[in-house]
């Protein structure tokens, strides 16, 4: 049994019930007020070891007293829960010195276990920014799913850091919005946030974008260009699609992060770096590593944080969030007003969503433009939706009594008998990726009569991306002749 005191502040009394039976069990001493004046007397007059406060109190807010908190005991660790849900509660959380932030309804086992933690730990691990937190504006990241809570926690946990992450998601995750809220809430943040896509440069222009060149470096350098690593200096470089980086950008960009330091392609005077890099790629690098085509030491150096942006598919319950969202920015552009009706918003959350975040937008704007409606009924989602899937829905259909998912499982279930009750050697998921992607670039090519651009554009890859894949997987290419 411990002697430890836990100050539970919650308005809603099942809360406060539900929360000191769970600490009870766990042989803490519980106190429950469900206002911020009484939890300011017990903390004033030294009362209890660890503070548990919502954020929305009748009498005031529980982040609003943190800092005063941390001003007379600097050691009370304190948990914030909170109904909102967003990512500035999150940071705001965070940056006032809380312990740890929980986003409601959470686990109380994990609560607890949080409690222990905190207990255990006589050294803050939190650093109170001191600034007082601003009005950041319109939020770079709608949602409040847990899939998105866990984004938020990570993100507010970085913000008094300079720590490399390594965000990790499908295309049309809003990858670069994460890399931007990284920043926003950073002490780097009236600092320059630049981007810059890897798979968008041509090979031999990569070193020279991020690390500039000297007049005469190279012919075409008629004048002195400052790279994306200059141009970032105080502030944050966005690294993304790091998965396409050619190895030998690779190989300077590691040196840049071991040494701190750079020169511009002719140049000869080391520049010192000061920035912040964060880094995305919707491809697995560690398949990449495992084939040589990325660095090993590099991306341990890049992977420090990892923070994975989920699917649409994961966060179905931000889809209304993120439409109303849409219909504003819509509405501020100088679009007309819609609404989107309540059964047409059941089925935009039921819908496949393959292009993800971005394929919701895209889809609203058209709705704003294409139709003259005040409110958007189900038959045109429908009608748009159908349409929208019409590609996905092909691999679907029956092929001779049998699709391409049931004829993709008929023969790895064959694989997998044929090793009995050995299991196949490793690297099992790069092999059958490998398989597959050969024969669809190969009949890809031959469907455009070998056009690179054409294939680019059906197989939705940068051309640059194919070019590698061609040679990676030693396609050839051959026109018919006309």
């Amino acid at each position: 049994m411990t002697d430890k005191v836990i100050l539970i502040a919650d308005d809603d009394k099942a809360i406060r019930v539900v929360l000191s039976q769970a600490l009870e069990r766990a042989g803490y001493i519980v106190k429950l007020t469900g206002n911020i004046a009484t939890l300011w007397q017990w903390v004033s007059d030294g009362i209890g070891d660890l503070v548990i406060s919502d954020v929305i109190m009748p009498d005031g807010n529980g982040l609003d007293i943190l800092p005063q908190v941390k001003k007379i005991r600097p050691d009370l660790k304190i948990i914030i829960m909170s109904a909102q849900n967003t990512l500035l509660t999150a940071v705001k959380a965070t940056e006032s010195g809380a312990f740890e932030y929980l986003p409601k309804p959470f686990d109380l086992n994990e609560l607890v276990n949080i409690v222990g933690r905190a207990l255990s730990n006589n050294a803050s691990l939190n650093t109170v920014n001191n600034e007082i937190i601003a009005d950041y504006g319109e939020m770079p990241l709608i949602g409040r799913s847990q899939a998105m809570q866990d984004v938020y926690r990570i993100i507010a946990k970085l913000t008094a850091t300079d720590l490399t992450a390594l965000i990790t998601g499908e295309s049309g995750t809003g990858k670069e919005l994460i890399a931007k809220a990284l920043h926003q809430f950073s002490k780097r943040k009236n600092g320059p946030f630049i981007a810059i896509n890897m798979a968008a440069i041509p090979k031999e222009l990569i070193e020279s974008e991020l690390f500039g060149h000297e007049k005469g470096a190279f012919t075409g350098a008629i004048n002195r260009y400052a790279g994306k690593f200059e141009q970032a200096h105080g502030g944050t470089l966005f690294l993304d699609e790091i998965g396409d980086m050619p190895i030998e950008a690779q190989t300077r960009l590691l040196r840049v992060l071991q040494e701190g330091e750079y020169t511009t392609l002719g140049g000869r005077k080391p520049i010192h770096t000061d920035i912040r890099i964060i880094t995305a790629t919707n491809r697995d690098l560690k398949r990449l590593v495992a084939n040589g085509s990325f660095r090993e030491d590099l991306y341990y150096r890049l992977n420090v944080v990892p923070i994975h942006a989920p699917p649409l598919r994961a966060r179905r319950d931000d889809i209304a969030d993120l439409t109303q969202h849409f219909l504003k920015q819509a509405v501020d552009e100088g679009l007309a007003v819609k609404i989107i009706s309540n059964d047409a918003m059941q089925c935009l959350k039921q819908a496949k969503w393959a292009g993800n975040v971005r394929e919701l937008e895209n889809l609203i704007r058209r709705l704003t433009v294409l139709y003259s409606q005040d409110i958007i009924e189900i038959d045109i989602i429908k009608a748009e939706l159908a349409e929208q899937n019409q590609f996905l829905d092909n691999f679907s259909i029956n092929f001779e009594d049998e699709s391409l998912s049931n004829a993709i499982e008929r023969h790895l279930r064959r694989f997998f008998e044929a090793h009995n009750d050995n299991l196949p050697v490793s690297g099992l998921y790069a092999k059958i990726l490998h398989e597959m992607e050969k024969p669809l670039i190969n009949l890809s090519l031959e469907a455009t009569n070998g056009n690179q651009l054409r294939t680019a554009e059906m197989l939705g890859l940068n051309r640059n991306t194919l070019r590698k894949k061609i040679k990676e997987l030693d396609i050839s290419i051959m026109r018919e002749k006309k």
